[in-house]
């Protein structure tokens, strides 16, 4: 072909590639994908920015602290000692074969006339025939070990005794709202604006708390740090997600989840030290005035940048981070980025996008059953990890030293899932681990009362459990969705699964009465979620579906049989990358099969399609050099990273968008 020919070819070349819309992914290799930049972002940054995530949302189990004595107060009788005052004033009750006082109740008698009659109060005996009365001046508390709470201020016992469930209530309230305001804010305004806004509302509503005189004031404070409480966790997180490689995106997942853990940790040590829960509120949140330091360090994500067509901005950044990782920036970067944006801008202008919704995912029989059991599983998990971890300070002989344990078996715990999810698929992993520790929770109820250690030790084998099944339950789901629909399904599954967080601060409740009640519960729903989920297909290793129509064809072979297989059926002929063209029609058949880029007819025994026996090798399947390219770039675009690469949805633009995961 000659130079004048290759003229209006190179042209048009130069214009399919401005076309096509632009994927960070392709440039991180050449600036790094893990270099110091995103070293440096990660370790002092991003991590750090998801412990008040934890701090805020498990601080109010400590706030609550409940005293384990208290009875009625009698004003009257405030001159006289504590145990005086029990004596005289407060009947007896029978409770597990023994007697000891009510807590709620009191002798509804005349204290003044009695004592006016009585100068030596040991003459002073109680009459079982006198009558009793509800406490209406309040109570009075054993403060020895509990010093401070709401229950102790604001007398939120007996009839009141709802109301610190009330209050986890409404903290978990807060949640769903808050992911839907700040992931609208995050996707307009940026990242940066939206993770110190999402602060400074932490933060507000954390000083309402501390500042509160009543407890519907202090209720409603914790709506208000409930609207921050996965967000500010998610957008650092996606921050780090968005500035590496592919190749990294599992490890910045997992070390998220670790920090968030360790974050736990150390709330378990302040609230040991600090036993006054004005102080508690304070010190947990006081100190995270000093984040508003990243604002001068916290870069915004190039790939919001690119995508709300900020290009210069995105550049600087980018530029930045070749140079700090000592890449060498593509020179002609910059002139092709700005073809690529411009022709984005053109193509959203001109083409109207179709319009998908939760309810597409249930108009066809499979998408549909798999939709519901995507859902229930993520309901299951999310509502039975949260709940274990309410419900851990009442476990034990020390709550403190029970929620440490509780933070602490869950660092394992993703190191395992980490490791068995790429080597025996996502489905079985997960269900086995939901089952398993279900199971370990209502193996509770056959141990007596005073097995304390041994209910201990169950519950944290369910914990940690529960745990690597959460971790699993999020990529697990992102495949299973098809490409098309995938940040509308996981965020229908996510929302709903947060309505479990409503729900469980009233099973937490019933272990009141009963202290294995509630893990027989949640380890009941565990194991329900965890059967129903073999009826979902395995993904690792398979081609992953783009279209619904693929959806619904994905697992729709599904048999009883495969309830028993462990592992993926195939494995990919390329290790961890898959390529998704096993059709025939796909572009890397139709390479396959076509002609070399010299523009020489395909020769029957040559090549690929000589072998395969079944395409044409005739002029109708001759391409030309630049059908070819283009037909490489898609084929080459197929290419997945399944094994070990956990991700979330993203815009069509290719930036992440915030998901309600707890």
């Amino acid at each position: 072909m000659d130079a004048k020919g290759s003229e209006p070819l190179e042209e048009e070349r130069e214009k399919i590639e401005s076309e096509e819309p632009f994927d960070l992914d392709e440039l991180l290799p050449a600036i790094g994908e893990f270099g110091r930049y995103q070293k440096l972002l990660l370790w002092l940054i991003c991590l750090p920015a998801c412990i008040p995530c934890g701090f805020c949302a498990f601080n109010q189990l400590f706030m609550t602290d409940v005293p384990e004595e208290y009875w009625c107060k009698i004003p009257e009788l405030q001159n006289f000692s504590s145990e005086e005052r029990k004596l005289y004033g407060i009947p007896t009750i029978e409770r597990d074969g023994l007697e000891e006082f009510s807590q709620c109740t009191r002798y509804a008698v005349d204290w003044k006339a009695i004592l006016a009659d009585n100068v030596d109060p040991s003459t002073i005996l109680p009459n079982s025939s006198w009558p009793v009365e509800h406490c209406r001046d309040g109570w009075e508390y054993n403060s020895s070990i509990v010093m401070s709470s709401i229950v102790i201020d604001y007398n939120l016992v007996c009839e009141y005794d709802i109301y610190p469930t009330l209050g986890l209530v409404a903290l978990n309230t807060g949640g769903p709202a808050g992911v839907y305001l700040f992931g609208l804010l995050n996707d307009r305004a940026g990242r940066r604006i939206s993770y110190f806004c999402c602060l400074a509302t932490l933060l507000f509503g954390s000083f309402i708390t501390a500042a509160s005189s009543s407890f519907w004031m202090w209720a409603f404070s914790r709506v208000i740090v409930g609207l921050t409480i996965p967000a500010v966790y998610q957008i650092p997180f996606i921050i780090a997600l968005e500035l590496v490689g592919p190749n990294y995106r599992s490890f910045v997942t997992v070390m998220t989840c670790t920090f968030y853990t360790f974050g736990l940790m150390m709330l378990a040590g302040v609230t040991y030290l600090i036993r006054d829960w004005v102080e508690l509120t304070l010190y947990t949140s006081v100190p995270f005035l000093f984040y508003f330091l990243y604002m001068f360090v916290m870069p915004e994500s190039p790939r919001w940048l690119l995508m709300k067509g900020k290009l210069e901005e995105a550049l600087q950044i980018l530029e930045k981070m070749a140079k700090v990782n000592g890449k060498q920036f593509p020179a002609a970067f910059k002139n092709k980025l700005q073809k690529r944006v411009q022709a984005e801008k053109n193509r959203t202008v001109k083409k109207e996008e179709v319009s998908i919704g939760a309810f597409d995912l249930c108009r066809t029989p499979n998408m549909r059953l798999k939709t519901i059991l995507i859902t229930l599983n993520w309901f299951v998990n999310e509502t039975v990890y949260l709940g274990l971890s309410y419900y851990g300070p009442s476990l034990g002989e020390n709550q403190y030293l029970s929620f440490f344990l509780s933070s602490l078996v869950e660092i394992p715990s993703y190191v395992v899932c980490w490791i068995i999810m790429d080597r025996w698929g996502r489905r079985w992993p997960m269900c086995m681990l939901m089952i398993l520790g279900g199971i370990s929770c209502v193996a509770t109820v056959v141990l007596p009362e005073d097995a304390v250690m041994e209910t201990l030790f169950l519950y944290l084998l369910s914990k940690s459990m529960i745990s690597a099944s959460f971790l699993i339950i999020y990529p697990f789901a992102g495949e299973l969705y098809p490409t098309q629909v995938r940040g509308v399904g996981i965020g229908t599954s996510s929302y709903i699964g947060g309505l479990g967080l409503i729900v469980i601060p009233f099973i937490t409740y019933l272990g009141k009465e009963n202290l294995v009640l509630p893990l027989v519960i949640m380890g009941c729903i565990s194991v329900a979620g965890g059967f129903t989920g073999l009826r979902l297909p395995e993904t690792l290793h398979h081609r992953l579906p783009q279209t619904l129509e693929e959806g619904e064809l994905f697992g729709q072979d599904w048999t009883f049989d495969d309830c028993f297989r462990c592992g993926p059926s195939k494995k990919s002929p390329t290790g961890s990358y898959e390529n998704l063209s096993h059709d025939p029609s796909d572009a890397a058949l139709e390479l396959n099969a076509a002609v070399p880029l010299n523009g020489g007819g395909a020769r029957g025994g040559g090549g690929a399609a000589g072998g395969s026996g079944g395409y044409d090798s005739g002029p109708a399947t001759e391409k030309t050099p630049l059908e070819l390219a283009r037909l490489r770039r898609q084929s080459m675009k197929r290419l997945v990273r399944q094994a070990s690469t956990m991700d979330t949805q993203k815009t069509a633009a290719g930036a992440m968008q915030l998901t309600y995961w707890f």
